[in-house]
């Protein structure tokens, strides 16, 4: 096993690399503007929108790259100057039962990085997002979530740390295997439940309203042979005027769920368009793949974790004398991320492929001229970069950049 001091240095390498190569991809990316704006694209911003569409990426790049610092001065902080040892310390003063220590600790780190966090999150909702026309919050609905979130965050984060601390004392050897088991369980029900149970906890859901949209929806939906009975509108507008649409739950709670600003900005042909697009997640099951890969991921990980946790060189590498779960699950966490970047590049070309096809079945079974201009629409509210740079769109876009999209579809 590498020594502590090696395991030590080793994280702090990986730290340094994730914020240089993720700062330096997104430099590459701002220069991406400064390229002629493709043919396809070429009329969907006037030189004043473009403009715009720039100044938004740059502030928001900006405050970004702050952050960012800010996190990485936090992390090589503790890193250095034995703040994981200090807080498990703290933790060890308050109790002497493992499972509360635990939750206390994650406790005080979540409390640290949510105040270095939120005054950023306030700054981009109430300045950047207000000064680009997006926000439509009050602080009332930005306190109230930020408490929903806190409490939610907090009450499932204790259930499962419970549990999983509990297993990871008394499962022995194969603790790791029942580790995987109960966290599948849970990304399996909230994949089925999240838009009956949480969604409603911050917005409200009404089914879509009778009228020609749901006529051309159900239409469309029995020509392919698609079983829809959940077809929701959300209150997205509440908060920002940007648009979205998805696909949610498996078996008898599947749902579509439009937000109703992309009603309001969409022809009943588009949104019928974007559905057909939904839908061809469902068909090509593209849903249950990528749950079944990402718990094979999972797995793998919690193998990893189960190989490396209960050595002691990895406690003694953030300078805690004793291991524990939640000082291991901090390591492992570090010493993993280059993993984490490389399966997240996977998954998102996994991802880009699914959308591609997915687009491909609204084209073949609804049509392409629809989804083109509801696309169109889209990237113009939401200020787009037309042109992103290839290596970052291949690192981090979950979905292909517009004009690929749009070609694709033009075949």
């Amino acid at each position: 096993m590498i020594s502590p001091n090696s395991i030590f240095w080793l994280i702090v390498a990986f730290v340094i690399f994730e914020f240089v190569f993720s700062k330096v991809v997104d430099f590459i990316n701002s220069k991406s503007w400064e390229q002629k704006v493709p043919t396809e694209v070429a009329n969907l911003y006037d030189a004043k929108e473009y403009e715009k569409a720039k100044n938004y990426a740059q502030e928001n790049g900006k405050v970004g790259l702050i952050s960012a610092i800010i996190g990485l001065a936090f992390s090589l902080g503790l890193l250095f100057f034995d703040g994981y040892a200090f807080i498990d310390n703290l933790v060890h003063s308050w109790t002497s039962q493992p499972i509360l220590q635990t939750l206390y600790f994650f406790g005080v780190f979540m409390l640290f990085s949510t105040l270095i966090s939120l005054p950023f999150s306030i700054y981009k909702t109430f300045v950047i997002e207000e000064k680009y026309g997006f926000n439509k919050m009050n602080a009332k609905i930005f306190i109230s979530d930020f408490f929903k979130s806190l409490i939610l965050g907090a009450l499932i984060g204790g259930v499962l740390l419970t549990i999983i601390t509990w297993l990871f004392l008394q499962g022995g050897e194969y603790f790791w295997l029942y580790i995987w088991l109960v966290v599948a369980a849970f990304s399996i029900f909230i994949t089925m439940f999240y838009t009956s149970l949480i969604v409603p906890i911050f917005n409200k859901l009404k089914p879509l309203e009778a009228g020609n949209l749901r006529s051309s929806i159900e239409t469309y939906a029995e020509k392919v042979g698609f079983s829809l009975k959940n077809i929701f509108v959300i209150d997205g507008s509440k908060r920002s005027s940007k648009s979205n649409a998805y696909f949610s739950g498996i078996g008898a709670k599947k749902a579509i769920v439009l937000y109703d600003t992309l009603i309001e900005d969409n022809t009943d042909e588009e949104l019928t368009a974007i559905l057909a697009h939904e839908v061809g997640h469902y068909k090509k099951k593209h849903v249950l793949y990528g749950m079944l890969i990402s718990l094979t991921q999972m797995g793998v990980l919690f193998f990893l974790f189960g190989w490396l946790a209960k050595n002691e060189n990895l406690a003694l590498a953030l300078g805690v004398k004793e291991t524990s779960f939640h000082i291991a699950l901090i390591a492992f966490s570090m010493l993993y991320a280059p993993i984490s970047l490389i399966t997240g590049i996977f998954m998102n070309m996994y991802s880009r492929k699914n959308e591609f096809e997915a687009d491909a079945f609204a084209k073949e079974t609804y049509g392409a001229e629809p989804l083109i201009s509801s696309l169109k629409k889209l990237s113009k509210k939401h200020l787009s970069n037309l042109t992103p740079h290839k290596f970052y769109a291949f690192i981090h876009f979950s979905h292909p950049p517009l004009v690929e999209r749009l070609k694709a579809l033009m075949k």
